[in-house]
């Protein structure tokens, strides 16, 4: 988890830790222990502090520059794949079909989404 990504979303919100601290309940200490290099926040705390800033917790365990991502859309389903792991299970056996296989393949998760609304 790099720090960077921390202290660019205090820029761009325009907000100290001091504040981010009070608002998540993650210490200065905690955050000053980052910032060194000496403390990774545990899983708890980076849910805290993903859900204060409003990214998705994977912003924080991801090299990729947030910028990459083309739009919301883009930037959810590569969240949703990097924490679920059926998700990603599928995505990697799509990439070699064929688009008629794909469009298959997208119709039976169509139907089976109707038939079993519940998953």
């Amino acid at each position: 988890m790099q720090y960077e990504k921390f202290e660019r979303l205090m820029r761009e919100k325009g907000v100290k830790a001091a504040e981010v601290s009070r608002q998540t309940g993650v210490t200065t200490q905690a955050l000053s222990a980052w910032k060194k290099g000496d403390y990774t926040p545990k899983a708890d705390k980076i849910q805290k502090i993903a859900d204060y800033f409003g990214v998705p917790v994977g912003y924080f365990y991801e090299d990729a520059d947030p910028d990459y991502y083309f739009n919301e859309d883009t930037q959810r389903l590569a969240d949703e794949m990097a924490t679920k792991p059926g998700l990603r299970v599928l995505f990697d056996a799509s990439r070699d079909l064929s688009e008629d296989s794909l469009k298959m393949f997208a119709q039976m998760i169509e139907t089976f989404k109707k038939t079993n609304p519940d998953g």
